[in-house]
C-alpha cells in the first residue's frame, strides 16, 4: 500500500467555454465570452480531492504543448501527483468545446488529442493496485475503452472502483459496460445518462445497476428534479439503503460545467473519511454548489476549510 489514497484515470482536456444566450439546433448567434480552463471528468474530481487535502494521483496523457503544461501545473498546485501522466511527443493535448448558456444547458464537443495515444503500458498497474480507490472516467476512443476494461480486469480486490461513465460510455449501452459495472464500488451518473444506459427512470435504473454488480449508485439530478415528490440534487442507493439528497442551495449558479465531477469529489471525500452514504451525498451536493458559483469546472471548488464551514452551517456537524 502506498501513501496515495486515490488515483484517477481518464481523459485530460482543456475546456474552451463559449458563453452564449442559447444553445441552437440550427441558426446563428453571438458568442458573449470565451474562457479557457483545465478539464476532464476524473481529472476534475481528483483535482477537487487534492484541494480538500486528499492524497491523490492521476494517470493519463497530455501533449508536449503549453496546454499539457497547464494541466500538469494545475494538478501540482493542489498537491496531486502527476508522475503517472505521460507526455506524448508531437501530440496536442485533448480539448473540449463547450457551449454554455449559464442556465444549466450546454453542449460539449471533444477533440481527444493525446488521450487517444494512452495505452495499458502507460498505466502503472502495480502503483494503482496499492491505493484505496481508482476513480475512472471515459475516453472518446474505443481503444481506450478496451484499455479501461483491461485495467479494471487486473485490479486487485482491495481496490475500490469509482466509475463515472459520462455520456460517451453511457451511449455504449448496458451490455458493453457490464464488465465495468460488475466491479464498480460506486457509480456516478446523471439522470440523463442513467436513462440512456439502462432504458429506465432514475429509481429503476439505479436498481438495474445494482443488479449488475454495482455496490452503490449515485445519480446527480442537475438543478434538481422531483423524486418521490421531493426536489432532489442527488439520488443514492445501495443494496439496503436509499437516500434523496435535497439541494443545499437553490441559487441558479454561474456555470454547471463539471458540477457532477464536483459532486463526486465531495462524495469521495466523505467515503475516504468513512462517512455514511447520506453524509457523502450532503458533501457532494455542497461541493457541487461551490463549483457552479464560478465559470469552469474547477474555479469554484472549495478548500477543506470552506467545505467544513458550510457543512457545519447546514448540518451542525464537523468534518
Amino acid at each position: 500500500m502506498n501513501s496515495i489514497q486515490i488515483v484517477g484515470v481518464g481523459a485530460l482536456n482543456i475546456d474552451n467555454i463559449y458563453k452564449v444566450a442559447s444553445i441552437l439546433d440550427d441558426g446563428e448567434a453571438v458568442v458573449e465570452a470565451v474562457e479557457v480552463f483545465p478539464g476532464g471528468s476524473a481529472a476534475n474530481t481528483v483535482y477537487g480531492l487534492g484541494k480538500l487535502g486528499i492524497s491523490a494521483s492521476f494517470g493519463g496523457a497530455v501533449g508536449d504543448d503549453a496546454e499539457g503544461t497547464m494541466l500538469l501545473r494545475d494538478f501540482e498546485g493542489v498537491g496531486v501527483d502527476t508522475s503517472r501522466i505521460k507526455v506524448k511527443p508531437k501530440a496536442r493535448t485533448g480539448s473540449v468545446i463547450c457551449l454554455s448558456n449559464g442556465r444549466g444547458k450546454r453542449s460539449l464537443y471533444v477533440l481527444p488529442g493525446a488521450n487517444n495515444l494512452l495505452t495499458i503500458k502507460d498505466v502503472d498497474l502495480s502503483y494503482i493496485n496499492g491505493v484505496e480507490i481508482l476513480h475512472l472516467s471515459s475516453f472518446a476512443s474505443d481503444k481506450q475503452f478496451k484499455m479501461s476494461l483491461e485495467l479494471v480486469d487486473k485490479l486487485d480486490d482491495s481496490v475500490r472502483l469509482s466509475f463515472a461513465p459520462g455520456a460517451l460510455y453511457a451511449v455504449k449501452g448496458f451490455q458493453a459496460l457490464a464488465p465495468l459495472l460488475r466491479r464498480t464500488h460506486i457509480l456516478f451518473i446523471n439522470r440523463d445518462e442513467i436513462r440512456q444506459l439502462t432504458g429506465e427512470d432514475v429509481i429503476q435504473g439505479a436498481a438495474k445497476c445494482l443488479q449488475a454488480g454495482c455496490r452503490g449508485v449515485v445519480v446527480t439530478m442537475g438543478k434538481g428534479a422531483k423524486i418521490k415528490n421531493t426536489t432532489a440534487s442527488g439520488y443514492i442507493r445501495d443494496a439496503k439503503n436509499e437516500y434523496i439528497i435535497k439541494p443545499s442551495d437553490t441559487g441558479a449558479g454561474t456555470d454547471t460545467t463539471g458540477a457532477g465531477d464536483a459532486f463526486a469529489a465531495g462524495f469521495l471525500y466523505g467515503m475516504i473519511n468513512n462517512r455514511d452514504l447520506e453524509e457523502c451525498g450532503w458533501l457532494g451536493d455542497i461541493t457541487a454548489r461551490f463549483s457552479i458559483s464560478k465559470t469552469g469546472a474547477r474555479e469554484g471548488l472549495p478548500a477543506l476549510k470552506e467545505l467544513s464551514r458550510r457543512y457545519r452551517q447546514l448540518y451542525q456537524k464537523g468534518l
